[in-house]
């Protein structure tokens, strides 16, 4: 899921599997005073040209020429399995000495992880992007360092606006579904595409909530699933968009993701929210397109979504100072650029931002990295949010289907996510 969120990959199975090397323990002594750091990444490829296997493998060569005594070994497995492996691990008393997986607060929790400041030196972790910065953060200690980050954007398909006689991108909600009405009457079967089945739904709840001005928790931390703003959002979803059949003839709750990027590829849809990836998906199959912030209840909105996957440290290997000196370089301006222009993702570091925003070749990323700085990331630093987004996953869609209770729904979600909260504390 998490590969998907950034790239609209599937899985790549057996044939990236194949590729990684067998999970060993956690890092270890190597002879004549050496010492091994095993390294556990997940693949963002979707082929053997590009498999992240390679440039893991780089990265350590380069590493150990610079640092004679430590040597580096990475395994790198499908995001379908890498998440669990190194769980498996961890519950093995196996850790690797670094993960590069989906989340960290877990581990952080139960004090298995080194802190940033432990960890990196004081300019590389000056360097990291705030935004994503606090994000990697439990109790205001930092213990997830962002590896790769995407924002999200409206993308519209500029011949249908044209067909449609839409001169601009919709700033607010009335202008959304104006232009969602002005699409229907054109003929466009998908006028706005809203993929609330299980494959992201949590993604494009969030969205929809900070496009209403709220969000999944305040500045305090505290879960607001269930606030008035929220409830009003999917009120005006259920009743102004769903409800006039603007957004297509399929069911919401059943909609995911891929199948809306699919259908917009196609040429069916006139607008949705999408990630960096649809342009490459877009290019290729000869779509016109134009991207825009997201709309909001009365104009542009203020924030968008950003998500990023994690690096950690574990403390079980007992290799800080190494593994502080691997990061160091794995963070540099040339390594964090040399992997996310390899697969057309957003560096998390404010030097390669800049290096990437005078970079021509990467003109068409620049929109999406401008609102790193004030995005809005899921609130993985809870313990609770694994069970919450999976409820999101099963519950959200039924609040924009006839007769849905956004109020009742939302508020259900609420208590659960509270109870879990209250729960994790008195651990």
């Amino acid at each position: 899921m998490q590969r998907r969120r950034f790239l609209g990959l599937t899985a790549a199975g057996a044939a990236t599997a194949a590729l990684a090397p067998a999970l060993t323990a956690c890092g270890s002594d190597g002879g004549s005073g050496s010492k091994t750091l095993r390294v556990v990444a997940a693949d963002y490829g979707d082929k053997a040209a590009n498999h992240s296997q390679n440039y893991w493998d780089a990265l350590a060569r380069a590493f150990e020429a610079q640092n004679k005594g430590i040597k580096v070994e990475a395994t790198v497995l499908s995001w379908t399995e890498v998440d669990k492996k190194v769980a498996d691990m961890v519950a093995a008393g196996k850790a690797p000495d670094i993960a590069q997986i989906g989340a960290y607060a877990d581990f952080a929790a139960s004090g298995k992880l080194y802190s940033a400041d432990q960890l990196l030196k004081i300019p590389t972790q000056a360097d990291i992007i705030p935004s994503i910065a606090r994000a990697g953060e439990v109790a205001r200690v930092q213990y997830g360092l962002p590896f790769v980050s995407s924002t999200r954007m409206l993308f519209y398909n500029k011949s249908l606006f044209t067909k449609a006689g839409i001169a601009k991108a919709p700033e607010s909600w009335d202008e959304l579904q104006a232009a969602a009405k002005k699409l229907q009457t054109a003929g466009v079967k998908i006028p706005y595409g809203l993929p609330l089945g299980p494959e992201e739904a949590p993604a494009e709840t969030l969205l929809w909530m900070l496009s209403g001005g709220s969000g999944y928790t305040d500045h305090d931390g505290t879960y607001t699933i269930n606030s008035e703003d929220n409830i009003t959002t999917f009120n005006w979803l259920r009743d102004e968009l769903v409800g006039k059949g603007l957004t297509g003839p399929g069911d919401p709750a059943r909609t995911n993701r891929q199948e809306v990027f699919d259908a917009f590829c196609k040429g069916q849809v006139g607008m949705l929210n999408g990630h960096p990836t649809l342009m490459k998906q877009a290019d290729a199959a000869g779509i016109k397109y134009g991207t825009a912030p997201l709309p909001g209840k009365s104009g542009k909105a203020k924030a968008t979504m950003g998500v990023a996957d994690w690096i950690m440290a574990f403390k079980a290997g007992g290799h800080r100072e190494e593994v502080g000196l691997f990061l160091d370089f794995v963070y540099s301006t040339k390594n964090v650029l040399n992997f996310t222009n390899q697969y057309d993702l957003l560096p998390v570091t404010s030097s390669a931002s800049d290096r990437m925003r005078a970079d021509s070749s990467k003109a068409h990323l620049k929109p999406f990295l401008e609102q790193l700085d004030n995005a809005v990331f899921y609130p993985v630093d809870k313990t609770s949010w694994a069970k919450v987004s999976k409820t999101l996953k099963e519950k959200i869609g039924s609040v924009v289907t006839k007769g849905g209770d956004p109020a009742s729904v939302l508020g259900e979600i609420q208590r659960e996510a509270d109870a879990t909260e209250l729960a994790g504390a008195g651990k």
